[in-house]
């Protein structure tokens, strides 16, 4: 039977449409952009905004546990259900530095769940994949990543992450200064998205991995070489690089809502949000795993070095944010959590978008932002 949502301002991804109906049969859209002329059942939004639920390309943690150090199918469940509950329905729980064992764990874990949670092919969840961040960063630009993991790369391990994570990986961060150029193509030609971050590079060298093939960058501002007037880093060149992607942090921690400004005034339709939340919910007050640690207070979580240790906001925050603090258009703070994440991942023809053939995973939120529900069909 078909599912009629009917007076909806919906945000396709490419438009914001009044008073319009939605049809979903068997999980996914199959119209949009009309008026209801079917009996099945009705779903009235009463004028509310529907999107297609929230893309985070980078999360460490849910409710509960943090995937790192419990890589897992539950951490992974965690992640999902506690992501979901706030509008977010497509996540790339993220794995940070550490031993290779643990890695190989962390993409065993994840294949296992999206075989589990999928039928001929069809998810029946939105976990994508997983996130690599690490371990092959700049110590220089290590953040609150374990200072003990993170190395230079060698061909055989990048050999052995490819070989294990194909199909898995979506996304990996990495320092690309201290990789060949030779080693950056093997990891392009494996079809992993690959984003420079936790970065010490110059400009040139930033500018030369991007003309490379590296098209996103990991937390604009965050961990990275900044824009001077004589040698303009990593920030510099992300803002001279038009193809490139700039995922971003919105909570007033990670940068100031006057940088992500400026950020969206250079980037336009190549910047979007990501929460990079350490867990979610701000129910863990405080977490360590070996020498990483981590404390919640005023809104953000810290290292005992004083170092952000990841972010404690949503999708649904950042997105807001994007509206009331940075000055963003609604329109256009809904793409940056949904079609354009998908299109930083290629994913765009699958996920991000209220269209024909698209999954019917939305999030429906008032005008004024106050909340972000979830709706599964």
């Amino acid at each position: 039977m078909q599912t009629i949502i009917i007076n909806a301002t919906v945000h396709t991804g490419t438009e914001v449409l009044q008073n319009q109906s939605i049809t979903i049969e068997n999980g996914r859209v199959v119209r949009s952009n009309g008026t209801s002329d079917s009996n099945g059942r009705v779903i009235d939004l009463k004028n509310k905004h529907i999107s297609a639920g929230f893309v985070d390309t980078h999360i460490n943690g849910g409710e509960k546990y943090y995937f790192t150090q419990h890589a897992n199918e539950e951490t992974i469940q965690d992640i999902y259900e506690s992501s979901l509950k706030l509008g977010t329905t497509h996540v790339l729980p993220t794995l940070i530095t550490s031993p290779l064992e643990n890695i190989l764990k962390g993409i065993e874990a994840t294949r296992s769940f999206l075989e589990k949670n999928s039928t001929g092919g069809e998810p029946h969840t939105g976990v994508l994949g997983m996130h690599l961040e690490g371990p092959f960063l700049n110590l220089a630009k290590r953040g609150a990543h374990l200072a003990r993991y993170i190395k230079k790369p060698t061909n055989s391990e990048l050999e052995e992450i490819i070989k294990y994570g194909k199909g898995i990986i979506k996304l990996m961060t990495i320092a690309a200064e201290n990789f060949t150029p030779e080693q950056i193509d093997m990891l392009l030609e494996s079809g992993i998205n690959i984003s420079l971050g936790h970065s010490n590079a110059t400009y040139k060298q930033a500018r030369d991995a991007y003309n490379q093939g590296i098209k996103l960058c990991t937390h604009l501002f965050n961990a990275m070489t900044q824009m001077g007037h004589r040698e303009l880093g990593v920030v510099g060149a992300t803002f001279d690089s038009s193809e490139v992607y700039a995922p971003i942090i919105l909570d007033g921690f990670h940068c100031d809502y006057a940088a992500a400004r400026i950020a969206y005034k250079l980037k336009q339709d190549k910047l979007f949000l990501i929460s990079d939340a350490l867990f979610v919910g701000e129910k863990v007050k405080q977490f360590k795993w070996e020498e990483f640690d981590a404390y919640l207070e005023n809104g953000q979580y810290r290292n005992s070095e004083g170092n952000l240790a990841g972010a404690a906001v949503s999708m649904a925050d950042c997105v807001r944010n994007a509206v009331e603090k940075v000055g963003i258009s609604l329109e256009e703070a809904i793409k940056m959590a949904t079609i354009r994440p998908a299109k930083a991942l290629k994913l765009e023809n699958e996920i991000g978008q209220i269209a024909e053939g698209f999954p019917a995973k939305f999030v429906v939120f008032d005008e004024n932002l106050k909340s972000f529900e979830p709706l599964l069909l």
